[in-house]
């Protein structure tokens, strides 16, 4: 399989990343290895989680990174995978945002949690606008020369303080943010597309969108306000169920149909078509959804395919 440079460093990554904010709340333990050998064995590298996952559920914070470290324990994989974490959410009282004193506490708990002594792509969840960009680029730089962290990106920030942010990192001779992950699918378009791509695009900043299945919405299994109970995550694809929304499971049922794909491939292969984009974060919450997944990646799109998503997607 072809694997896609991560913005200007030595990471190379599949065309699909993988998805963790499940693993240890829809995903319980067994079901996140499996899912995980197979993403593997099937040719793909990378995977995505946060120390905040699944802070939401009664799992709690550091779960996914916990179960993550569990399948390394097991031995043999670590350096089969590109292992991308995340810092700055609130993890509970101060414990949030990208101080310098803050990443380095919060690294060695990712580090402990993923029973590994270094971290492939250390991002930012989301800039913080109360600690100087310089204090954050430093500790950043302290962490790879370390080796504790390999690479570090950002995740929704916009392109003017993205800009900012690799601006500072020259100035400073500190290594930049190789990577962005913002929100970007078939329906999420309007916050990408424009000055945050354009950016990325000319810094050759790698780009790893997330919510590459709009919550599940693009894979046509949400389609009346009756079907939102079929997954603890249904909730989310309700604000999808507009007209625009419906159009564009229109659109993906007839592509769909000409290639023998399902609706969740063609929207993610939509995804890795894009302009300026590395691999887009989907996640399973099983071996059967996983393989359904990984089949985007041999999916080609004709440009009649992709003029007809991008005119049913056009932001409206």
């Amino acid at each position: 399989m072809e694997l896609r440079r991560l913005g200007r460093s030595d990471l190379k990554i599949a065309p699909l990343m993988l998805g963790t904010n499940v693993f240890g709340w829809t995903a319980d333990e067994k079901t996140s290895f499996s899912i995980l050998d197979a993403f593997v064995d099937a040719g793909f590298n990378a995977v995505d989680t946060a120390d905040v996952y699944s802070r939401w559920s009664p799992a709690g914070a550091g779960a996914s990174e916990t179960v993550i470290g569990n399948w390394l324990a097991q031995g043999g994989r670590r350096d089969k995978i590109v292992l991308a974490t995340k810092v700055g959410m609130e993890m509970g009282e101060g414990m949030k945002g990208l101080s310098a004193a803050y990443i380095e506490q919060a690294v060695e708990a990712s580090l402990k949690r993923l029973k590994t002594d270094y971290i492939d792509l250390y991002q930012s969840h989301r800039d913080d606008a109360d600690t100087p960009l310089a204090e954050t680029a430093e500790a950043y730089g302290r962490l790879i020369k370390a080796g504790k962290v390999r690479v570090v990106g950002s995740s929704n920030f916009t392109a003017e303080r993205l800009k900012s942010a690799i601006d500072t990192a020259r100035d400073l001779g500190v290594p930049r943010y190789e990577s962005e992950q913002p929100l970007y699918n078939l329906y999420d378009r309007a916050g990408f597309e424009g000055a945050l791509q354009k950016l990325c695009i000319d810094e050759e900043i790698g780009v790893i969108p997330f919510y590459g299945l709009a919550s599940g919405f693009l894979t046509g299994k949400y389609r009346s306000e009756a079907d939102l109970g079929k997954s603890p995550r249904g909730g989310g694809a309700k604000k999808y169920m507009t007209d625009r929304g419906m159009r564009i499971l229109g659109a993906l049922d007839e592509v769909a149909g000409g290639h023998g794909a399902t609706p969740a491939q063609v929207a993610l292969a939509w995804v890795m078509a894009q302009a300026g984009l590395t691999a887009p974060i989907a996640s399973a919450t099983s071996v059967a959804q996983l393989q359904e997944l990984v089949g985007a990646a041999q999916l080609s799109l004709s440009a009649e395919d992709l003029k007809a998503l991008d005119t049913a997607s056009a932001p409206e």
